[in-house]
């Protein structure tokens, strides 16, 4: 732990905080009531019209994140590595930055703050085992300004994203935060047994501390890449209580969709292959399986679709976004792209280099337009306490049970599974070409068994005509000749006839079975 995290946080400064002091003098101006209005939980927007959260404006929080991680991570490069032990996950340092600087912080404007960071060690190894560098970590989140992102949500929290399009910081709330930490032995157990999952990936959880306000954010992977454009977005539970966008969410470019709207507008359900599906099933189910197992529910699977043939047709008009996917760089971070967190080797047989770069699952819908996929499973810090139980209570009184949202955590988990397994996601059972090739080879065995039919209709014809012709044109002494070494009775040929066609066709059977075997 740090020495300078015993010194006492300085005056509070307008700056960071976004406030100024004769505010309260003067009394709610109108534009303050403006921004009283479009308050949501702790984010707001200040006079100037800047985004503020908890009275923080959104540009000091941004400086403050930024170099609390550059000294976190800095330091934290010059500890000698080692196994995680299980204190580490209750261990949490702190970093006084005071404005005029000191021994180990910089100078800076944004006002003092203190920055907490939660289980570094632990989360040290969650980044390795993610395969990401501590140098890449620090360049993608503190080398550029951060972007904000204009579309949080209703949750009322600030979510940023590094200008690489790497990393999501999102702030979470004081139980949230205090969960995560709890759930942190058991997300360790898990990367340890299966790194191939939907859950998000924490890449690390901290604190700006500030004007008696504590401001807790969490890093975590990128799920919808902004440089491929998705043409639609779900946000999807398996519930049918309520879950339609709202009017004022299909009024943005791109709306985030529920359960009910994909029901209505893909009843097909989205089609993949089959190894694919069954990996993706499997995904869900052991994921599912360690929610439940932490009583956590109500999460969600976050999923955008880019449709690959929509977007040819754009190609003309939209230049730019014809271009994205294709200069799309792969993204640093192992399993960080939904096709590497379902399946290892994902090679698909003819399918473009841009599922490669950007990490879609390849999909087709009921048109048979190409699809990329992205999904992860988001909102997992939300676990089934008193007060959830008695949300479901309430609601179960008023609606089905069986509908809303919030349910115990075993019936939420198998409900989950069966909506996007068996509504959402479904298997392509045979490939076209396929059908194609076996429509192929049945019309060649009923062309070669009519053939052969033919053939001994005629042979038995032919004998039949020549034994019953006139005696001029066949010897008597040569029928006698032929009867006693080398004439075969007319049906004793016939059998032989019919006997080797016979033989053929079960060659040529047999030889379709192969064929067929290997096709699939």
């Amino acid at each position: 732990m740090a020495t300078a995290a015993e010194e006492p946080p300085g005056p509070q400064d307008p700056n960071l905080t976004g406030t100024r002091k004769n505010a309260s003098s003067e009394g709610p101006s109108t534009s303050m009531s403006q921004a009283m209005k479009k308050t949501i939980g702790h984010r707001g927007i200040n006079p100037t019209g800047e985004t503020t959260y908890k009275k923080t404006t959104s540009s000091a929080l941004k400086g403050a994140i930024q170099l609390g991680i550059t000294h976190t991570v800095g330091s934290l490069s010059q500890k000698p590595e080692r196994d995680v032990l299980l204190q580490d996950f209750e261990v949490v340092e702190s970093i006084f930055f005071p404005s005029e600087g000191s021994n180990l912080t910089p100078a800076h404007h944004y006002g003092d703050f203190m920055f907490k960071t939660y289980a570094p060690i632990a989360f040290r190894y969650f980044r390795e085992m993610f395969g990401i560098r501590p140098d890449d970590y620090m360049y993608s989140l503190c080398n550029e300004p951060l972007i904000e992102l204009s579309n949080s949500g209703a949750s009322g929290s600030l979510f940023y994203v590094s200008n690489d399009d790497e990393y999501i910081i999102k702030t979470v709330q004081h139980k949230e935060a205090e969960f995560l930490q709890k759930l942190l032995p058991g997300y360790f157990m898990n990367l340890n047994q299966n790194k191939r999952t939907l859950l998000p990936k924490f890449y690390g959880l901290y604190c700006v501390q500030s004007g008696g306000k504590n401001i807790r954010i969490a890093v975590m992977n990128n799920l919808l890449p902004s440089a491929v454009r998705m043409h639609f977005k779900y946000d999807l539970k398996g519930s049918t209580y309520k879950r339609r966008a709202s009017p004022k969410e299909r009024e943005k470019t791109v709306p985030t969709y529920k359960d009910l709207d994909f029901i209505q507008d893909v009843p097909d359900g989205l089609l993949l292959e089959g190894d694919k599906h069954n990996a993706l099933y499997k995904t869900i189910q052991r994921d599912c399986l360690l929610l439940q197992s932490f009583k956590i529910m109500d999460y969600s699977l976050l999923m955008g679709i880019h449709n690959l043939d929509q977007a040819c047709r754009e190609q003309a008009s939209e230049e730019a976004v014809a271009g994205a996917v294709e200069q799309r760089r792969p993204q640093k971070s192992l399993y960080s792209t939904a096709i590497e967190a379902i399946q290892a080797d994902t090679t698909s047989k003819g399918s473009k280099d841009t599922e490669d770069k950007t990490g879609g699952i390849p999909a087709r819908n009921s048109k048979g337009e190409r699809l990329l996929l992205y999904i992860g499973i988001i909102d997992i810090l939300q676990s089934y306490r008193l007060v959830k139980k008695l949300e479901h209570s309430w609601k179960a009184l008023v609606h089905d049970g069986d509908t809303v949202s919030v349910h115990r955590p075993s019936f939420y988990a198998e409900r989950f599974q069966k909506f996007m397994c068996n509504t959402v996601f479904k298997k392509i059972t045979c490939n076209c070409s396929m059908k194609k090739k076996l429509n192929l080879l049945i019309t060649s065995d009923s062309v070669l068994s009519s053939f052969t039919t033919k053939y001994c209709i005629f042979s038995t014809s032919f004998l039949s005509v020549t034994q019953a012709g006139p005696p001029d044109l066949l010897p008597k002494n040569l029928l006698a000749s032929n009867a006693i070494d080398n004439t075969v009775e007319p049906n004793e040929f016939v059998s032989t006839i019919q006997t080797q066609s016979n033989s053929q066709e079960t060659t040529n059977s047999v030889n379709i079975n192969k064929i067929i075997l290997n096709l699939l």
